[in-house]
């Protein structure tokens, strides 16, 4: 056989070809676009989630700087700097250990000084003015400004309430810039110049290892070449400059690295590869069912014309080359057309996704990142090539004499006819013709089955989300109130100078729907307890009796009901005797105890001390020791505690509690309104915290059930909408099975009408045969989602503390009237558009 191999000739035959075949290529530059665009919002969503998780992360921790340097001294940095690992360091000093104005109670807010690189990489960029030049010059954020009153006016007056090592200094100061306050940076920033760092030169002297007062203390945050082994890299920083990584040792230097930067955290275990892959290669199959299709009923329909090219000659080669150049012409179409819309799909994702973290409310923005589209075109092209590798082949081994014969995969008999007594039925011929091709009637089953085993996957885990697992965790009550600088992060309660405010109180209890409350009390400076076996010696926790600090709290009737039981027992009558104490114990995200940190079994004696338990506190203190029995051990929670992780707590009922401490202080108080009231009781506490008592502040089960609905949602949105991609696929598959079976039988057809069979009869057969696609669908489907569910799903919510597994498949029952309905018209309206022609000229087609 003489080889063409003319690449002109070639080029020319396939693109003659290619401007034939319009239905084929809408088809296909449709499904190709869909594979695309299924991989471009895969990929927008997880690259677009990780960056805004990481600027989020990094502005929620003060800057991108890679590692940092804590409460070092000008000697300390200047020793450090020059080390050529480091690309850039930032010299930022804390100015006071705290501001003290009355309006920051609810606001954590920081005086600092912040050099030219600091700015950079504390990622404040000032909306108006400049940085501070004179001494009495400072540029804060706005939220702070607007806290103190201060107009965003370059020029305007401040002053501030600095805590100079325990000493109230009041400065005054003029603004000189500002920039806009971020959500996810929790604490208020006022920056000074360099001119008030050496005006006050010897009052911010630091001795930090001895008094541990952070006023001149230096904080050097540095960038290296990279964000990979930042560990390693600060590490050989310290070591290497002459100061060590031992916390005993004289010459230590407090350090870490930057927990935004995902590769400091981030890790691929065995399962996570395997999860990822496995995503993949089902999104590429997903791809490939429909495409390998189209490119099969491509070749069906000319499979004449490459039989008549393998007569003059023509190499299967270049028989591959002319299926293969159509199908890069189609993907030069087809993947710009779905990655575009891809990235504008995962784009408006991206911020529901954010919002069902930490970082809610945030402002999100997704770059467009080349990697998003090389990596989804790469993988959309690959599919592509794969699904046209047995067609091409198809088309290649062909020979001129079975071209002629050739139907698509009729199955043969071995001869053997078909007996029935009964005549030719309708619904027996399509299930028939469906067996003609197994193949494709399983891709297709297989292919629309996908996307409804997705959608109840994701309604699954939108409804897997515990609401009272949720609230029992944050909320152990409806509401719980407290002084604001209890709920910092981390909380600063120091017991009654800001405790709960009993005005506060009354004015809860005065409210429509209030039915029953409990006060929390608690002074850390109130008790400590004698050291015993079970605690690990360490000088830090000791006083100077050799007594370990420990925090003990008094609870009333509503939250002492409420302790979580981990042994021992609850009970309250012995608990009232005075004899007895419950010591808490640490908990995990799934509320499992840490025992390791008990120190006393249950039944062992405990012996605490009143009086003011600081590590300074002279010996000659008068010391009371109160013996008690521990009845049992319970779970420490944040509304049980000082929101401080603490392996010393002890809990005692409210009275017993207050006959021991002279000056009582309450901590929180918790509190419960009928359920119909909840909502103005809401509005009256934010009313009474923002204009009767600024300094107290709230929590409530609302916000916390509105942040879970908000996570449901975002997992229904996501999963329906790749649902809906995949959907698409499937059911232009479905189209393009029925499309094949019509464009292959079209003989057939024509010659069963000559026998009289009608057209609607024949309308009747495809509908039977569109049905029996969906009988199989919903039965595969179903099949899976329940194997997916019990089997994937199930263990999945047992590895999060949110999610109690509940097996549903409404979702899917619901979507089987829609795909009946796509059973019953797409048959229809295919075999329409196709009976235009005669049947005499139909009979003739093949001749």
């Amino acid at each position: 056989m003489i080889q063409v191999r003319n690449k002109k000739t070639i080029r020319n035959l396939a693109d003659k070809s290619f401007k034939v075949n319009k239905a084929r290529n809408l088809f296909a530059i449709v499904a190709i676009a869909l594979t695309s665009l299924l991989f471009t919002t895969l990929y927008t969503l997880g690259l677009g989630a990780v960056e805004n998780l990481q600027r989020a992360t990094m502005r929620q921790s003060g800057g991108d700087g890679h590692a940092v340097l804590k409460y070092i001294t000008d000697d300390e940095f200047n020793h450090v700097k020059d080390h050529p690992l480091i690309k850039e360091i930032a010299y930022n000093r804390i100015l006071s250990d705290g501001v003290k104005n009355d309006k920051f109670l609810k606001r954590h807010t920081e005086f600092w000084y912040y050099d030219d690189v600091g700015l950079k990489l504390g990622l404040i960029e000032l909306n108006a003015g400049h940085k501070p030049v004179a001494k009495n010059e400072v540029i804060a954020d706005s939220k702070t400004l607007q806290l103190l009153d201060v107009p965003l006016k370059i020029g305007a007056p401040l002053r501030l309430k600095l805590d100079i090592r325990g000493k109230e200094v009041q400065r005054d100061f003029v603004l000189s810039g500002w920039w806009k306050s971020d959500p996810v940076f929790s604490a208020g920033q006022i920056l000074a110049s360099r001119s008030y760092v050496d005006a006050h030169a010897k009052e911010l002297q630091s001795n930090y290892k001895k008094d541990h007062f952070h006023t001149g203390t230096i904080s050097a945050y540095m960038m290296f070449d990279n964000s990979l082994d930042l560990r390693g890299k600060l590490n050989k920083v310290i070591t290497e400059s002459g100061y060590s990584l031992d916390e005993d040792a004289p010459n230590y230097i407090a350090n870490n690295v930057n927990w935004a930067y995902i590769s400091t955290n981030f890790s691929l275990d065995t399962e996570t590869i395997i999860a990822l892959t496995s995503a993949l290669l089902l999104i590429m199959f997903t791809g490939y069912l429909i495409i390998y299709n189209i490119f099969q009923i491509s070749v069906m329909r000319d499979i004449r014309f490459y039989g008549l090219l393998k007569t003059i000659g023509t190499s299967r080669k270049q028989i591959r080359r002319i299926i293969r150049r159509q199908a890069l012409i189609l993907s030069a179409l087809g993947i710009p057309i779905g990655l575009i819309a891809g990235f504008f799909v995962g784009k408006s994702l991206v911020p529901f996704i954010i919002n069902m973290s930490i970082y809610n409310g945030t402002e999100v923005s997704v770059s467009p990142n080349p990697w998003i589209f090389i990596g989804s075109a790469l993988f959309a092209l690959i599919t592509v090539m794969i699904s046209t590798f047995k067609p091409g082949r198809v088309a290649s081994s062909v020979s001129p004499v079975e071209a002629v014969r050739y139907t698509g995969g009729v199955n043969k008999n071995n001869g053997k006819l078909k007996k029935s007594t009964g005549g030719a039925k309708i619904h027996l011929m399509a299930r028939s013709n469906l067996g003609r091709n197994k193949k494709r009637t399983v891709l297709v089953v297989i292919s629309l089955s996908l996307s409804l085993v997705l959608l109840n996957t994701a309604f699954t885990l939108s409804r897997s989300f515990d609401m009272d697992k949720f609230l029992a965790k944050f909320n152990d009550t409806d509401f719980l109130i407290a002084h604001a600088e209890y709920f910092q992060v981390p909380s600063s309660f120091s017991g009654q100078e800001n405790g709960t405010t009993e005005s506060f109180i009354k004015a809860v209890q005065a409210q429509p729907g209030f039915e029953e409350g409990g006060r929390l009390y608690g002074d850390p400076t109130a008790f400590t307890a004698e050291n015993t076996k079970g605690i690990t010696d360490d000088t830090q926790n000791t006083d100077a009796h050799g007594n370990f600090l420990v925090d003990v709290y008094g609870l009333e009737d509503l939250p002492l009901h409420r302790l979580q039981l981990i042994d021992g027992e609850l009970d309250f009558k012995k608990l009232a005797s005075g004899k007895y104490i419950l010591e808490g114990v640490e908990l995990n995200d799934n509320d499992k105890p840490y025992m390791e940190s008990i120190h006393h079994k249950v039944g062992e004696n405990v012996t605490l001390h009143s009086y003011a338990g600081t590590a300074d506190a002279p010996l000659n203190t008068e010391d009371i020791a109160h013996k008690f029995t521990v009845l049992g051990h319970v779970g420490i929670k944040s509304t049980n505690s000082n929101r401080l992780s603490s392996y010393n707590s002890f809990y005692l009922p409210a009275e017993i509690y207050k006959s021991l401490v002279k000056e009582p202080a309450v901590m929180s108080y918790a509190f419960n309104v009928s359920s119909n009231q909840e909502a103005s009781m809401q509005s009256f506490l934010k009313r009474y915290t923002e204009a009767i008592e600024p300094m107290m502040n709230y929590e409530s089960k609302i916000t916390s059930r509105d942040a879970l609905s908000g996570m449901q949602t975002t997992v229904e949105l996501i999963g329906g909408t790749l649902s809906l991609i995949i959907g698409l696929i499937g059911i232009l598959n479905f189209i393009n099975a029925i499309l094949t079976s019509i464009l292959t039988r079209r003989k057939e057809f024509a010659m069963l009408q000559s026998m009289g069979m009608t057209k609607r009869q024949l309308r009747g057969m495809l509908i039977y045969e569109g049905l029996y696609y969906i009988c199989a669908t919903s039965l595969t489907s179903i099949l899976l989602a329940v194997l997916f569910s019990l089997l994937i799903v199930k263990p999945f919510c047992s590895l999060l503390w949110l999610l109690s597994y509940h097996f549903i498949l409404w979702p899917l029952l619901a979507s089987l009237p829609v795909l009946l309905l796509l059973g019953i018209l797409i048959p229809v309206a295919v075999y329409s558009m196709d009976n235009k022609q005669s049947i005499v000229e139909r009979l003739r087609e093949s001749e």
